[in-house]
């Protein structure tokens, strides 16, 4: 597959690739930044370096702009380009309301949010039939249905293999022309199954 032809991909960070803690979380973290400690999710190197030879790779995050870029210049290997790295300043803040049940009744949970609005990145020239983002936090990507993946939250577990599975599932995804016509819920357990249809 051209790089033309090759889907985006763009990544969120805290949780996702990375988690934070203003404490150590008993063993040494990969790196401090801005009095955090740092610590990588499992597999990562191997998840980035991966995914450059079929995607192209992008990183966005609801956090301060100057920690995103300084996060993706110590996590991402500098022989893999990006398209972009955006931070907070890129994202939508707006009133979220989110349903949920609680004993078998309906209720509602409203904020505000930093969302991620994928017509952002239409302006700038990509097909938002070959773009996927992947964020812990589904009231992020809300209005992003049919391009997003939801991994499991990282908190710095140090046994965690999630960046393998997701792996595994973006292999399947790669060459695909239209991402959103893919049901990703339940992705985990879609993996063989798009094997067993040739996906």
């Amino acid at each position: 597959m051209s790089d033309k032809d090759s889907l985006l991909l763009i990544l969120d960070l805290d949780e996702t690739l990375i988690h934070a803690s203003s404490t150590e979380l008993g063993r040494p973290a990969d790196f401090m930044l801005f009095g955090y400690y740092i610590y990588q999710r499992p597999y990562l190197k191997e998840f980035l370096t991966s995914c450059s030879q079929y995607f192209k790779l992008a990183i966005w995050s609801s956090a301060s702009d100057d920690y995103v870029v300084e996060v993706a210049k110590r996590i991402v290997p500098a022989s893999i380009p990006l398209e972009f790295v955006w931070g907070r300043s890129r994202c939508t803040y707006c009133f979220n309301n989110l349903a949920f049940e609680e004993s078998g009744h309906a209720n509602y949970h409203s904020h505000y949010d930093y969302l991620k609005v994928l017509k952002k990145v239409r302006r700038y020239g990509y097909d938002l039939n070959k773009v996927l983002i992947v964020d812990d936090t589904p009231a992020k990507s809300k209005r992003n249905y049919g391009n997003a993946i939801y991994p499991e939250e990282y908190t710095g577990q140090p046994h965690d293999s999630e960046l393998l599975l997701l792996l595994a599932y973006l292999m399947q995804l790669k060459d695909t022309t239209n991402v959103r016509s893919i049901e990703k819920r339940d992705w985990r357990n879609r993996i063989d199954l798009l094997k067993e249809r040739g996906m």
